[in-house]
């Protein structure tokens, strides 16, 4: 279904080294995700707590999901004594296998949550075959000597 795309992380990991300092903005590294199967569908479970939620930002492209939010830094103006949230943009992105309704893709931010749920086609669904019985039924007797 999806595969993980380890130069996305390291990307970001290289500008937030590069660009970090001690009382600035500082690059999201990682959005933290679950990922797991129900019945006929996917569920992706990120966390994003404290990001505007009018910021979220969910979409398909070429079989690729992305995921994307945005957190404020509180005051640019302040004097910190502590920096350890992040804020700045938070993307992620996984690529959809075969077998994906992306049309049916929904998405909910709830309690710093956001929930993405990824149904199968209707083809990729597990079906039962019916299995055709041609002909007479044969009956099979056992030769008597």
């Amino acid at each position: 279904m999806l595969r993980f795309d380890p130069f996305s992380d390291f990307d970001a990991l290289a500008r937030g080294l590069l660009s970090g300092q001690a009382g600035t903005a500082r690059t999201p590294r990682f959005m933290p995700m679950d990922l797991y199967k129900v019945d006929s569908h996917y569920v992706l479970a990120a966390d994003l707590p404290g990001v505007d939620p009018g910021s979220i930002d969910v979409s398909v492209d070429n079989g690729v999901l992305t995921l994307s939010a945005h957190r404020t830094v509180p005051s640019e103006d302040a004097k910190w004594l502590a920096s350890e949230r992040f804020s700045g943009t938070f993307r992620r992105q996984v690529t959809l296998g075969e077998g994906i309704d992306t049309s049916g893709i929904n998405a909910q931010y709830d309690n710093g949550v956001l929930t993405v749920t990824i149904p199968l086609s209707e083809k990729a669904k597990p079906r039962k075959i019916e299995i055709e019985h041609k002909g007479e039924p044969r009956s099979i007797t056992a030769a008597t000597e």
